[in-house]
């Protein structure tokens, strides 16, 4: 699987840089994620729940930095094994370009996934990968721009597809509170 996206964030380069490396604002925004905790310089264990499909699991995986160009730019690797469900692995690209006051992010993804999910098919798989990007940089564009928390009420001036989205997050938030 090959992914290539281009978002706009709307911060300057140095601060979508600081925001790419901290880690309890990535545990945040990607979707499912669990847990990042430091495996040495510049690597991190992850634990986090994914669908695709019909099929659910649990992946523990590494990923690394490689080719750190702060501010510019860094490579991710990364691995993951989700047990009967199957593995992930790969590579991640990543480059921040400034434009006036705000960063330009691209990042290609070159991915390879094994067992189950592999059975699945590449079109739902793609399907599902996208749907988290998408969900990842809608909430690492809301956290770095300081929208609205997770738990924040929405306001009456949202869409209605807005206003479930983030009642779901406000929800899931105060869950994971109690």
């Amino acid at each position: 699987m090959e992914m290539t996206q281009t978002h706009r964030l709307p911060v300057p380069q140095q601060v979508a840089w600081e925001a790419l490396n901290d880690t309890a604002l990535l545990q945040h925004c990607i979707p499912g994620c669990e847990s990042i905790e430091p495996d040495g310089d510049n690597a991190y264990l992850l634990s986090m729940t994914a669908a695709v499909g019909p099929v659910k699991a649990k992946f523990k995986g590494r990923m690394a930095l490689q080719d750190i160009q702060a501010p510019d730019s860094y490579t991710i690797a990364f691995d993951g094994q989700g047990g009967a469900a199957g593995f992930g692995k790969g590579t991640a690209k990543v480059r921040l370009d400034p434009d006036g006051d705000e960063t330009v992010l691209s990042y290609t993804v070159q991915a390879q996934v094994g067992g189950k999910i592999a059975q699945i098919g590449s079109r739902l798989v793609d399907g599902a990968a996208r749907k988290m990007a998408d969900t990842f940089f809608t909430r690492f564009c809301e956290a770095v721009s300081g929208g609205a928390s997770p738990a924040d009420e929405p306001s009456a001036a949202d869409s209605a597809e807005g206003e479930q989205t983030k009642r779901k997050r406000s929800w899931t938030a105060w869950i994971s509170k109690s």
